[in-house]
């Protein structure tokens, strides 16, 4: 345990964030075929070795997050991502989770799979070299959910996954996600986030996990992406403080935000007004996916000639979002 709090400063010191390199492969196939690219083994690999290999990455990025499938390949070079992250001076992570299935059958809730043999496979992770890893929870408004129960069970979940994490000397990033989807107002949004993080701290007091060993990564409180409510990003800012005043405690050093889905200058828009509210007793900043590999994708296309191109992409936006965290960004700036 007192080596995961100096992880955690490493990972997000001088404005730095963490880049979600960690997409599943059904994921990673939607995002390709929307982009016009295939999906295979090889596309992949090809594709995470251009985020990873991007020059200079190291200034804004202090974490990437891997997918079981990638940690397990080489760069063309012959070293492999784990090998090459650390001597960019970056910490290599792991998303441990194994996706979601129906919750009791419901098409509509879902809960996370993974725990079984997880005690093994992170003691494999720790042997290639992963510092941290991740656990994503899915929770969705919509008519009568989520329910206590759902709630409860991947709460339950992220509790046992975070304190095998730490047992092995690994920071847990758990991420109990309250997803955009939907018809939901702000209000909703705020109250079933709030819901979620307070059953998800409470369990992990009754399994020991050490607040101080771990990073949260968390949602912005937003309407519903089918709802039509228009809301300024002052207006998000202020309810997700409110939310996390309201659920997170103290002892947490850090909580970091994840896109969700959002377009990637206002992702990094509404960070930097989260990030310029005063007075939080946690670090605040970034784990982003899509608002970070979204614009280097649509360069790429798959094309060997477009790779300088959509790492400049990357880099731009690891910039936006590291000045974000310090409540500098502006909009001129995507000019640069």
């Amino acid at each position: 345990m007192s080596e995961l709090p100096e992880t955690i400063k490493k990972m997000l010191a001088s404005d730095k964030g963490i880049l979600a390199a960690d997409a599943s492969t059904p994921t990673m196939t939607k995002r390709f075929e929307k982009a016009a690219i295939e999906s295979t083994e090889e596309t992949r690999r090809q594709f995470r070795q251009l985020l990873v290999t991007t020059p200079d990455l190291e200034k804004y990025i202090g974490g990437i997050i891997l997918f079981d499938e990638t940690i397990r390949q080489r760069l063309d070079n012959g070293k492999t991502f784990f090998e090459h992250i650390v001597s960019r001076g970056i910490l290599p992570g792991i998303k441990v989770d194994e996706g979601t299935e129906p919750f009791k059958g419901s098409e509509n809730e879902k809960i996370t799979k993974g725990l079984a043999g997880l005690a093994e496979r992170l003691g494999q992770y720790v042997v290639m070299g992963a510092k941290f890893t991740k656990w994503r929870a899915v929770i969705k408004i919509g008519e009568e959910i989520p329910t206590q129960e759902c709630i409860q069970a991947n709460a339950e979940a992220l509790a046992e996954y975070a304190s095998k994490s730490q047992a092995k000397g690994l920071v847990p990033i758990p991420e109990p996600e309250v997803v955009m989807d939907g018809t939901h107002t702000i209000k909703r949004c705020e109250e079933v986030t709030i819901e979620t993080l307070l059953a998800v701290f409470k369990s992990f007091k009754t399994q020991g996990v050490e607040p101080e060993g771990m990073i949260l990564k968390t949602n912005m409180v937003l309407p519903g992406k089918e709802s039509g409510q228009a809301v300024s990003a002052q207006e998000i800012a202020q309810a997700t403080i409110r939310a996390l005043r309201s659920s997170v405690p103290t002892q947490v050093p850090a909580i970091v935000f994840l896109s969700g889905g959002q377009e990637a200058k206002l992702a990094t828009e509404r960070l930097n007004e989260i990030c310029k509210v005063a007075d939080v007793p946690w670090e605040l900043g970034f784990s982003f996916e899509r608002a970070l590999e979204g614009p280097a994708m649509e360069i790429w296309q798959g094309k060997a000639e477009n790779v300088s191109g959509a790492q400049r992409a990357l880099l731009h936006r690891a910039k936006m979002n590291s000045l974000a965290r310090r409540g500098e960004y502006k909009k001129e700036l995507e000019n640069e």
